[in-house]
């Protein structure tokens, strides 16, 4: 009998020690680990469907669409798995992604999407610079599916270039011919501005044939569990991953390369709970850009993006490194930036926070860690509440930007500003902290407007302590 109580006695401290053990384990990781772990990644069936199967033809010319339609089908009625792209180089329409599908792309393949306008029709649920409408489908899209994956070795050519899609943006240096058609038209951008204004519903904002705004690469739509690995993107027509109002998204060992008007690389928008990690990004626009929404828009959807990890990255040329903005309306929180490199003499900031008195918005808790950057033009932190493209960005709605920290950070070039900080006079922005940053060189070590006082520790800006 005793030793049965014993026995019992010594159970009950090994499962309490373990409960301890655990505690202490979960305390000692930082949020940043908590999020990654609290992302579902999608797992499917071990069930292949090679898209040879159903007709596909690697020649480069040949229209695959229907093969991979047909393929992506046969998986869903399966009951998911892997929808197989071999060597070769196929040509198709837009992709649409269903539920428990993930698009493989053995290595040597090249998926090369149309130049014909039409392929992108009828019109789908889609969004431009956050602002939703129906417009041409993007190239890769999914709409209200979960568990869904593009993964593999191979290559996604959009074919955007000087002689399709880059033109519409309306800056000669892409392309556009004075006298063509371009977005800044009134039945362009300004009529879907006017749309935003009106709350005029999605469904009515009918764009597609006759109108001139370019489609996304990969867009991702109110889906679940999305992973995104080892692919890579080239000639985007605009925005190359867009995840929008998605949870659980997973971007893991993906190059970006392509240098057309607004190719920014990565723009989780109304997201939460994503991981981009191990990428490469060489992009003619924001490497990463997080968004909430354009302005009225972006209020009343009103889903933060939040929880978003960027790590073990490389970023080459672009705006911006890490961006928040500028459609940011419905705020962004949460955002880790750690063991990234950045490094380009095209690169113009590393990280940048940008808003304006029309988007609103906030930006809170930015934790920016353990980052090498080579060179960047104009600075290595940027936020910036007058941003203003276009035309006059004035409003009524002052933004809220506070709680940013930066450590271990070393740069080697700073640009014309270590640190360029525009805030409101109505609302400056509050705790800015730096730890352990050297900026080896700036023109200027910093210019600051309307904001509390950064606070340093060990921080050195062109061999001044601070």
């Amino acid at each position: 009998m005793k030793q049965i109580i014993f026995s019992l006695i010594i159970l009950s401290l090994v499962i309490g020690c373990k409960t301890e053990s655990k505690k202490q384990v979960t305390q000692e990781k930082d949020a940043a680990d908590l999020i990654i772990e609290s992302i579902t990644i999608p797992e499917f069936p071990d069930t292949n469907f090679s898209i040879m199967d159903y007709g596909a033809v690697a020649d480069g010319i040949t229209d695959n669409t229907q093969a991979i339609k047909d393929a992506i089908q046969a998986c869903v009625e399966a009951g998911g798995g892997k929808v197989i792209i071999p060597a070769g180089k196929f040509l198709t329409g837009p992709i649409h992604l269903k539920s428990n599908v993930n698009l493989h792309l053995e290595k040597n393949s090249e998926v090369i999407f149309t130049k014909d306008k039409q392929a992108y029709l009828p019109v789908v649920r889609t969004s431009y610079e956050g602002v939703e409408l129906m417009n041409y489908s993007p190239l890769i899209y999914a709409y209200q599916q979960k568990n869904i994956a593009v993964t593999g070795s191979g290559t996604f050519n959009g074919q955007a270039g000087k002689e399709n899609w880059w033109p519409w943006s309306g800056a000669e240096r892409y392309g556009h011919k004075k006298g063509d058609p371009h977005q800044r038209d009134t039945f362009n951008l300004p009529r879907l501005r006017k749309m935003n204004e009106d709350a005029l519903p999605v469904s009515e904002r009918i764009f597609g044939e006759g109108h001139h705004l370019r489609p996304t690469f990969f867009e991702p739509f109110e889906s679940e569990n999305v992973l995104i690995k080892g692919v890579t993107f080239i000639n985007a027509p605009f925005w190359v991953m867009h995840p929008i109002k998605c949870t659980n998204v997973t971007v893991d060992g993906v190059k970006v390369i392509s240098h057309g008007p607004n190719n920014d690389g990565c723009n989780p928008e109304y997201s939460k709970n994503v991981h981009i990690t191990n990428c490469v990004f060489d992009t003619g626009d924001d490497c990463i850009a997080i968004k909430s929404g354009r302005n009225d828009e972006g209020r009343r959807v009103g889903i933060t993006s939040e929880n978003i990890v960027v790590e073990n990255c490389i970023m080459k040329d672009g705006h911006g490194g890490v961006v928040m903005g500028s459609e940011i309306s419905a705020g962004v929180r949460n955002v880790y930036v750690r063991n990234c490199k950045m490094d380009s003499p095209n690169l113009d900031r590393a990280i940048r926070i940008k808003t304006n008195t029309l988007r609103g918005g906030f930006v809170e808790n930015v934790f920016v860690k353990d980052i090498q950057v080579g060179q960047v033009k104009e600075a290595f932190l940027k936020i910036n509440t007058y941003y203003a493209i276009y035309d006059n960005q004035e409003g009524d709605h002052i933004p809220s930007i506070k709680n940013i920290h930066i450590e271990n950070v070393t740069v080697e070039d700073g640009g014309k500003y270590g640190i360029l900080i525009q805030g409101r006079e109505e609302n400056p922005v509050e705790n800015i902290t730096f730890k352990n940053v050297t900026i080896k060189k700036a023109e200027m070590p910093m210019r600051i407007e309307n904001s509390e006082p950064i606070q340093f520790t060990n921080t050195t800006i062109s061999g001044q302590k601070y």
